[in-house]
């Protein structure tokens, strides 16, 4: 029987996804993408933006009309109804039983043999036991390289997010699990290992932090394994974590959620760092790493946010020439403070705004290329199309692979130097060392 597992979000709902996945993999199911049709679909949703909950619903609609489709994640647990409304073929699981999905495959195969139809025998199903760090993959079936979850929740209320009512309060997976798991995926095989979370630099905050973990991690690993970090809230990065980055393993790819340049509206969202704060550890990071990756999310059109404090957004990612940006125009989210705001700014100039950062993102992302040009890299093989290996640098760049060794294959480690851009796929290319 074909199961596909769709991820809207983050890189903690791909690292979960993976692991539900993983879990049918097992007892012999068949893992397919979108583009294939199955009998069971399991829609892992986001609740960031609307345009998010549009895609989330209008995948659950195609999916329903298919097979049986069950709906987890953010937009699942605050708006459960409404995705319940869908279709009958729709089953929602809110996020406190989302782990529970690690054990439906069993259930649903013993159910199949016992003559139960599908829909029933996900309906049947009930697990009273499960934690949020259940997510124990090791094997993935959507990314070439290994995710690792060691953080949920988040104990930060910013005015306009609604994840930390979706996910609740910050919880870590204590360091000696942490080591034990990444070693598993280590041994596994797997070259390089994503460390993901709701808000990562939370992980043990009032201890020792994810720079602590970091370092207990690094201490048991080999030499050749690669380390990466999902996104990093400015407001946890201590000198002990930017210590650590230093580490060669440490990948130089760092994505902030920066949100606005301005501190009047950092301020006025209830963001907990200021522009200096962060200066400071953009200083740090490019001590750590030579010229690395820095991408940072923004919002245009924050309510309030008047044309000084645009500019002074614009100036500020122009000025210290991040990699790239991820630009969302304000979307207003139910039980936010800023739902009903009433000094909204108007949608055309929202807008507009996110137009001119979009255009200066891929103006500074084609610098950022230019400057890899021979430089040395490390890349992770992805995929193979047309003849050519295409895969994943250190310092997070799609790259299409020149010589790849007649033994190469998914997920494999070589080193290599950026060359040209590929006029065709327009990918910078890599040539690999003898």
């Amino acid at each position: 029987m074909n199961v596909c597992v769709y991820t809207l979000g983050c890189r903690l709902n791909q690292c979960e996804s993976e692991a539900i996945a993983d879990s049918f993999a097992k007892e012999g199911f068949t893992i397919v993408g979108e583009e294939t049709p199955a009998q069971l679909y399991v829609v892992n949703t986001c609740t960031v933006t609307s345009k998010a909950e549009q895609k989330a619903r209008r995948m659950i609609r195609k999916f329903a009309s298919v097979g049986v489709t069950l709906a987890t994640g953010c937009y699942a647990q605050v708006n459960a109804d409404e995705l319940q409304s869908l279709s009958e073929n729709v089953i929602v699981v809110p996020l406190e039983k989302k782990a529970h999905l690690l054990k439906l495959a069993a259930h649903v195969k013993a159910s199949l043999v016992a003559g139960f139809d599908l829909r029933q025998g996900c309906l049947s199903f009930s697990d009273g036991k499960a934690s949020v760090f259940d997510y124990d993959a090791t094997s993935f079936s959507y990314h070439s390289r290994a995710y690792l979850k060691v953080q949920d929740g988040c104990d930060n209320e910013c005015a306009y997010c609604r994840v930390h009512i979706a996910r609740g309060k910050a919880v870590s997976l204590d360091s000696a699990s942490v080591v034990e798991r990444a070693l598993a995926l280590e041994n596994a095989g797997f070259s390089e290992i994503m460390l993901t979370g709701v808000n990562l630099t939370m992980y043990d905050h009032q201890g020792a932090g994810l720079g602590g973990l970091l370092e207990k991690v690094l201490a048991k690993l080999g030499p050749d394994i690669r380390l990466r970090l999902s996104s990093l809230e400015p407001d946890h990065i201590d000198d002990r974590l930017l210590d650590v980055l230093g580490d060669p393993r440490m990948q130089p790819h760092f994505h902030i959620p920066v949100q606005s340049a301005s501190n009047t509206v950092l301020q006025r969202v209830n963001r907990h760092y200021d522009i200096h704060q962060l200066s400071a550890i953009l200083d740090r990071l490019r001590i750590a790493k030579d010229d690395p990756f820095i991408a940072g999310d923004v919002i245009t059109g924050l309510p309030g946010e008047g044309d000084e404090e645009f500019e002074e957004t614009y100036r500020y990612f122009s000025e210290q020439k991040f990699a790239q940006m991820h630009v969302f125009p304000f979307s207003p989210r139910p039980d936010t403070p800023l739902f009903k705001a009433t000094d909204r700014v108007c949608e055309s100039i929202r807008d507009e705004r996110a137009l001119r950062l979009r255009n200066l993102s891929t103006s500074l992302h084609q610098e950022y290329l230019m400057r890899q040009s021979n430089k040395p890299t490390e890349v992770v093989l992805q995929n193979r199309k047309g003849g050519y290996w295409y895969g994943l640098s250190g310092n997070y760049i799609e790259v299409k692979v020149l010589d790849a060794p007649a033994f190469a294959k998914e997920g494999m480690l070589l080193k290599a130097t950026f060359s040209l851009i590929d006029t065709e796929t327009t990918k910078p290319v890599v040539s690999c060392h003898a």
